[in-house]
């Protein structure tokens, strides 16, 4: 199982790393705001009070044994860079930033940052799910348990239809519609065989969806 480490818990931060853990990820929560680690600490596997911006601190929390770093520092940019920096020499897998503009976003990139995103275009929920599973396109959360999200046909049900699938009674879900290529079926036939890469738009608890896009990684 991966190892998630979320550096600065601000709102985008702390919904990021809330919203893996509850997919079921072991997440580590870090920020100087001894109020914003109280709240999240129940919510998360560790958080921890630290200044971000401190070098030393995060060395001592084992930086470089994290698989994925989220570095969402907000607007002091040298913490950023410095957490940037260190994430990359401690041989962190994949770095992930959160940029207020694009002159930001580029100078992450240029030191090592693999993804960089903004939070008023990219909710930090969708980035979660995006960053525990390459099979999810696109997310809707409804509400803390439910969402709604399209993915590509896993490889162990391609060949078979939604009556062979029975996904109500294995995983609570509902497919609301099929996708090929331009054209959308939003009243797909239950005897009709899933195709490789067809998308699905499927409606469920957000527990079955992620167990249902690990399985397919």
């Amino acid at each position: 199982m991966k190892q998630y480490i979320v550096i600065g818990c601000g709102r985008f931060g702390t919904s990021v790393a809330t919203t893996m853990h509850l997919l079921g990820h072991q997440v580590m929560a870090i920020d100087k705001n001894e109020e914003v680690i109280q709240n999240i600490s129940d919510k998360v596997t560790h958080a921890v009070i630290g200044d971000v911006s401190d070098e030393q601190v995060l060395r001592s929390i084992g930086l470089g044994n994290f698989d994925v770093a989220i570095i969402a520092i907000g607007g002091d940019i040298r913490s950023s860079i410095m957490a940037t920096l260190l994430a990359k020499e401690m041989g962190v897998n994949q770095i992930v930033c959160k940029a207020k503009d694009e002159l930001q976003g580029k100078v992450l990139y240029k030191i090592g940052a693999d993804r960089v995103v903004f939070p008023e275009r990219d909710m930090g929920v969708r980035v979660a799910h995006n960053l525990v599973s390459d099979n999810i396109l696109d997310h809707i959360e409804l509400d803390p348990k439910y969402s709604i999200v399209e993915i590509v046909t896993p490889d162990s049900w391609v060949g078979k239809s939604l009556i062979e699938l029975d996904l109500r009674a294995k995983y609570e879900i509902s497919v609301l519609a099929i996708k090929i290529g331009k054209d959308i079926d939003v009243t797909p036939s239950p005897n009709k065989s899933l195709e490789s890469g067809t998308i699905l738009v499927i409606l469920g608890p957000s527990s079955s969806i992620s167990q249902i896009t690990m399985h397919n990684e």
